[in-house]
């Protein structure tokens, strides 16, 4: 079955439960629990196809990728090429040796001897250019925050991001009148540079083998465990060794509304939520919210009957809520006492900052009872919503 066929079918049983959720309310417009269970398991269908929806449009990524030439096709004369010359971490000598560093336990002094431009202060080499921007893809695909955020490149510790406090205004004056000072006020916002790292064990009949791709693994885990733990911060991060997190008490987002109960969210509720951002903000909103909170707003209608909640039928496309994308995070707070579940806003204001060079350190004795070889991978990161009126949440009531 094709993602077209699948959306659509996604579609149709949506219809059905929409339909069968308004034909068996009762007079107290709820359902019996037989009939929750059943629109239970019509809703987990829905969710089951937009799963495999999902993993099909990998699967054509992925596709796509593998299809690419594994060669550039020769575009210039030989002998006569005017491509620049690849400089530093970016050439393909850095490459090879960072690599055979990283297989071998006792690399010849010429290895060693290339990787010197990439020396880390820490005694670790920083990785080859090429494989850090694939790095930070990986990142990105493990991580829905940074598809969201502004994402910056760091070559020092702290950067001093401008913000305006305050803004001046005109006026109207009289001929000849003195023009009234309105100067805009200024502050700052200073991001700097946490540090995340990992540890990754391979077994050294593994990386003997020329077979085991290591780039690849590395990729991967580092990926999966750094993305992981950063968008936890992202979220819930309090400043302190870490980012400062969107739902952070101060320097994090606004509160637009508190809802009226600890464990539900009305249609007003979420209305009064869109609009609590301001017009230029919301040219860009998005709907950040968990699993469990969707299941609890899929069930909404407005005034005209009409559900809220409105599923893609375009690959690629995220459904939406009020006409905004709709993205989800199991890090947003499920709904509960002064829970902040539903966040709003137009998250390029939230600033990630990537301190360049992300590092890979071998340790060859430590494990080496085991058979096996350690690897320190880190980098440094930082993370700050720079204006907190560019997000607004929904919050829970106390009690």
């Amino acid at each position: 079955m094709t993602i077209l066929e699948l959306r659509e079918k996604r579609a149709k049983a949506w219809e059905a439960a929409k339909a069968f959720l308004d034909s068996h309310r009762n007079a107290s417009g709820v359902l019996s629990a037989e009939d929750d269970a059943a629109y239970t398991r019509m809703e987990q269908d829905i969710t089951n196809l937009g799963r495999e929806i999902a993993r099909l449009e990998r699967q054509e990524a992925l596709e796509a990728e593998l299809n690419k030439p594994v060669n550039k096709p020769l575009t210039d004369k030989p002998m006569n090429s005017k491509g620049e010359a690849k400089t530093g971490r970016a050439t393909d000598e850095y490459r090879a040796n960072f690599w055979n560093m990283m297989r071998s336990k006792a690399p010849m002094p010429q290895v060693v001897n290339a990787l010197q431009i990439g020396t880390d202060s820490e005694g670790g080499f920083l990785v080859p250019d090429e494989y850090e921007q694939t790095l930070v893809e990986s990142l990105e695909e493990e991580n829905i925050f940074r598809q969201l955020a502004n994402i910056i490149r760091t070559s020092s510790g702290d950067r001093k991001i401008p913000v305006v406090a305050t803004k001046g205004t005109a006026s109207w004056i009289d001929e000849e009148g003195a023009y009234p000072e309105g100067d805009d006020s200024f502050g700052q916002v200073s991001i700097g540079a946490y540090k995340l790292g990992t540890l990754i064990k391979v077994s050294e009949e593994l990386l003997n083998d020329s077979v085991f791709d290591l780039e690849s693994y590395i990729s991967r885990e580092f990926a999966r465990r750094i993305g992981s733990k950063e968008e936890e911060a992202f979220f819930t991060g309090n400043g302190t060794g870490k980012p400062l997190g969107i739902l952070a008490e101060t320097g994090g987002a606004q509160v637009g509304v508190t809802a009226a109960k600890t464990d539900a969210i009305s249609v007003d509720e979420l209305i009064d939520l869109f609009y609590s951002l301001k017009t230029p903000y919301r040219r860009n909103a998005v709907w950040l919210l968990n699993d469990a909170t969707v299941k609890l707003v899929r069930k909404l209608k407005d005034g005209q009957g009409q559900y809220l909640w409105q599923p893609s039928l375009v690959s690629g496309t995220p459904d939406t809520l009020l006409g905004k994308p709709v993205y989800t995070s199991a890090y947003m707070p499920t709904a509960a006492a002064e829970a902040k579940t539903v966040a709003f806003g137009d998250f390029r204001y939230y600033w990630v900052a990537d301190r360049q060079g992300r590092s890979f350190k071998r340790l060859n004795e430590l494990y080496a009872a085991n058979g096996q070889v350690g690897f320190l991978a880190s980098q440094r990161v930082d993370g700050k919503l720079v204006l907190p009126e560019a997000v607004k949440v929904l919050q829970q009531t106390a009690a």
